[in-house]
Order: structure tokens, then C-alpha cells, then sequence
């Protein structure tokens, strides 16, 4: 499929759901590929990239930084509080800020730092025992609490349960998002980005459909 394909969807899912051109980003989930095949996505000249991994960013993104200007690294993943300090040192932004002691340590950090990345809750809409984030009921309350703490909170990010309709999850989350004032919605991923679009996506999360299927071998 390919990086200009993707983003052809996206421009036709923006001009579809009535939205602005551009507004929607491609995060491009680079997660587990070989370099050279993020080297030839960077060539392309995109510079918004994903990873769900402290130690593979970090082995991976400071010599692509230096060679490529203008690139952003996004935590897609779960981020243990022992590795928040490196987190806040690799990424431009943190989408998966989802419980009240990681708040508390990123804010701790960030005094010390004296900066923070721009952060989005992770919320389990559909409330799934083994899926991280906060529960849509206690989402209100954790908002609250990381503006509190001085947390630059920007949004929210959801990853709908893979046999339900993601739609459904995505209009939820931006209800959520939209009673407490919050703009950035970073929902949708190769098999739902559309339909996430129409529901007011702000980053959409594409990996294998850019970089072809992943090789965990």
C-alpha cells in the first residue's frame, strides 16, 4: 500500500467527514520495522513517527534525528514510571499517559526538566481487563487531576476492542474529549482510520499498511 496511498485515504476521509484538509496527522507506527524500511519512509519526507517501546526509540531515533530534520517521535505504547524520565528526553509527545502515579512522576519530572511533552490519557472505552487506560467514568476525574498537576494535556487516545465497532468507541471518546475541552483525539489504525475521521480524529496510528506486515521473528 505505501505512505502516498495512506495519505490519499486520509485526504478523501478529511474532504468526506466535512473536515479542514490537513488537519488529520499520520502518525507512522514504526515500530518493530527495520530501519531501512523507516529510512525509505523518511526519504519520502514524512517526519511524524510512532513507537510503543522506550529501548527500541532510543536505539533507534537520535541517529535518524541527525540525519533527518524536523522529526517527531510519538509513545504510542504503555510507559512504565521507570522509564518516564527517558520517555520525557526521546518524545515530542506521550499518547498513553493512563494512570495517577505516571501523572505524578511526569509531573515531578517536568519541574526538574523545567519541560514536558505534550501528552494524551489513554481511556479503555471499552473497559477491557487486559487493555491499559483509564475507565470512561473515571476519565472526567483523571483530567482534572493531571491539569492539576500542570500536565500539558492535549487529548485522548483510545484503541477500541478488536471485535466491537470502532465507531462507537471513537464517538465516545470524543464525547468525552469535548466535555472537557480538549481538541486532540488520537484514534484510528490501518483497518479503522476512516471511520475514526469521521468521528473528529486528530492523529490517526498507521503502521503496517505504510511499512508492510511487521517480522517479530
Amino acid at each position: 500500500m505505501g505512505l502516498e496511498e495512506i495519505c490519499a485515504r486520509i485526504a478523501k476521509a478529511e474532504k468526506n467527514a466535512g473536515r479542514e484538509a490537513g488537519s488529520v496527522k499520520l502518525i507512522a507506527v514504526s515500530k518493530v520495522q527495520p530501519n531501512e524500511r523507516v529510512e525509505a519512509v523518511l526519504e519520502e519526507g514524512h517526519r511524524l513517527f510512532g513507537e510503543n517501546k522506550v529501548q527500541e526509540a532510543a536505539g533507534k531515533w537520535p541517529d535518524f534525528r541527525e540525519r533527518f530534520e524536523g522529526v517527531e517521535v510519538h509513545l504510542i505504547g504503555p510507559l512504565q514510571t521507570n522509564k518516564a524520565r527517558q520517555a520525557m528526553e526521546l518524545f515530542e509527545v506521550i499518547h498513553s499517559l493512563d494512570r495517577p502515579k505516571l501523572a505524578k512522576t511526569l509531573a515531578r519530572l517536568a519541574d526538574e526538566l523545567g519541560h514536558c511533552p505534550d501528552l494524551f490519557i489513554q481511556v479503555n472505552t471499552g473497559e477491557e481487563d487486559q487493555k491499559a487506560g483509564v475507565m470512561p467514568g473515571e476519565a472526567d476525574a483523571f483530567i482534572a487531576e493531571c491539569r492539576d498537576l500542570g500536565l500539558p494535556v492535549i487529548g485522548l487516545m483510545c484503541i477500541p476492542p478488536v471485535d466491537e465497532e470502532p465507531s462507537l468507541h471513537f464517538a465516545l471518546l470524543a464525547k468525552i474529549a469535548e466535555r472537557n475541552g480538549l481538541k486532540g483525539l488520537s484514534m484510528g489504525m490501518s483497518g479503522d482510520f476512516e471511520k475514526a475521521i469521521a468521528q473528529g480524529a486528530t492523529h490517526v496510528r498507521v503502521g503496517s499498511a505504510i511499512f508492510g506486515e511487521r517480522d517479530y521473528g
